[in-house]
């Protein structure tokens, strides 16, 4: 089975059993939970649209291991075209949620992992490389979500792994048996963990000889004993568990983050890609980073669309449409949004191959297109609030517009234009509540800072891939202080060319 269908795919959940608290009580049914339940069917999109006519020749590639029809969140790029069209695909489920689907931390960490563990083996002689591979086809055969687990709660930033007072703060091996290695620690932000088959666990930093214990990557299934799992707040997330429909804004799709918690679970060393390899630690945050960094040039675009639209919609609803301030606004909403799609599809066309034969994305470019990410959608979330009005924030609850009193009277005073439902105004209010202010937010606003790393840590890799040394020796060369193949610039005034007087 290489493509499993959404209804599948929830089957396939409720077979877990996994582990998790939520409001200080454990979920017995995670997949049907209302606060759950609206993230499961943002990934079961990924799984419907592989399916679709239309769309699952963008949702599907032929693997490059098994040369079968696979998902393309399973799959591992293989040039340019590959790069691009994940931007494309996650442009469209942006499109299609208006929230995290949450599948593409899975994708980004197999890549990853399936390059860094290939140099690895070449420069250290380990044997990863084919083991992942192994794990890999697994994934690809039974179509699994993988959750891609980087972020470590880190404790004192000033301090690193192996110093830490409560050593485990960060992923680290506590023991190392016939049978394979035991680990303790936890994973924070990790998104849709309660909606993946397996996590795929990697270092969160740089590490140095003495942090040998915290380098280690691995894979196991996402109901391994003595996992635990501690759903997310999200703002406004409890409007789930009320039973309506038009409070929560987007009813039927959602995401949610984890506290992710291994206590001493075993690993075999069949799962095991990377253990105590310090020196290739840093090598495999970059480039997930990287990967990571580039995904966001596709799925907040998508978000970004639906948000655009429902201001669009808003103004329309309100009688300002026709405003030039208003167009104003909206053009400017657009613009940037497609200059973060630009970054993301340019970082992709520019990619290049590694010695795994799995191409990586163009890294600066990938840079420079999450750090714009990290200011663009806060604009364009300002300028929808400022389009759709007050009454975003002040609106009357959903049971108050019901009720058979005061429910006339709602829609009586709060309507816009007449020939519009004072529903479907209200509506498209709380869609854009929810995407600038609600539980949407995390997965737009909030995530577009923090995602894929804070701002300084996308202008940390800038500087590195600036090459600043040899734009200055252009600027060297130019102003005629420094020759460039034995030539100098001829000046204007050294030429054959006299002035008339």
């Amino acid at each position: 089975m290489a493509l499993m269908t959404a209804d599948q795919y929830r089957d396939s959940l409720r077979k877990l059993n996994l582990k998790v608290y939520a409001f200080g009580e454990i979920l017995t049914n995670v997949v049907d939970h209302p606060l759950i339940q609206p993230s499961v069917n943002s990934v079961a999109k990924t799984y419907e649209l592989a399916h679709h006519p239309v769309h699952r020749g963008l949702l599907t590639a032929t693997s490059s291991l098994t040369g079968q029809i696979i998902n393309r969140f399973t799959h591992l790029h293989q040039n340019p075209g590959d790069l691009v069209a994940k931007v494309k695909m996650l442009r469209l489920l942006g499109q299609k949620t208006a929230s995290c689907f949450q599948r593409c931390v899975g994708l980004d960490a197999i890549n990853a992992v399936d390059s860094v563990t290939f140099e690895m083996d070449q420069t250290l002689g380990t044997g990863y490389h084919q083991k992942f591979r192994r794990f890999l086809r697994e994934v690809q055969d039974r179509d699994l979500t993988v959750d891609g687990a980087m972020t470590d709660p880190k404790g004192d930033r000033s301090l690193r792994p192996y110093q830490q007072v409560n050593p485990d703060l960060y992923v680290r091996i506590i023991k190392k048996t016939e049978e394979g290695i035991v680990v303790r620690g936890a994973k924070v932000h990790q998104t849709g963990a309660l909606n993946s088959h397996e996590l795929l666990v990697m270092p969160t930093t740089a590490m140095t000889e003495a942090d040998r214990d915290y380098a280690v990557s691995f894979a196991i299934p996402s109901n391994t004993p003595g996992i635990t799992y501690v759903y997310g707040r999200q703002s406004s997330d409890t409007r789930k568990l009320e039973g309506g429909t038009m409070d929560v804004g987007n009813a039927c799709y959602g995401g949610h983050e984890c506290l992710v918690i291994l206590e001493d679970v075993s690993v075999p060393w069949e799962r095991v890609f990377m253990c105590g390899e310090y020196q290739f630690a840093g090598t495999l945050v970059e480039r997930f980073a990287g990967y990571h960094r580039q995904s966001y040039g596709g799925c907040k675009v998508g978000v970004g669309d639906v948000l655009i639209g429902a201001a669009a919609q808003m103004a329309e609803y309100n009688g300002t449409g026709k405003a030039s301030h208003i167009k104003d606004k909206l053009i400017e909403m657009i613009h940037l949004n497609e200059t973060m799609y630009a970054c993301g599809i340019a970082c992709s066309c520019l990619g290049v191959g590694t010695p795994s034969g799995t191409y990586l994305v163009d890294l600066m470019l990938a840079n420079v297109c999450k750090q714009n990410v990290t200011r663009f959608p806060y604009e364009i979330a300002r300028l929808a609030e400022d389009i759709a009005g007050g009454l975003m924030v002040t609106l009357p609850s959903e049971r108050d517009y019901q009720h058979p009193d005061i429910g006339p009277l709602l829609a009586k005073y709060l309507q816009g234009v007449a020939t519009v439902p004072t529903e479907h105004r209200l509506r498209m209010l709380r869609l854009v509540e929810n995407l600038t202010l609600g539980s949407a937010a995390v997965g737009y606003r909030t995530e577009s800072m923090h995602g894929a790393g804070s701002p300084q840590a996308q202008r940390v890799m800038i500087a590195r891939q600036a090459d600043l040394e040899q734009k200055k020796r252009q600027a060297r060369v130019i102003a005629g202080i420094e020759v460039e193949d034995g030539v100098l610039p001829q000046a204007a005034g050294q030429s054959n060319y006299h002035a008339v007087n």
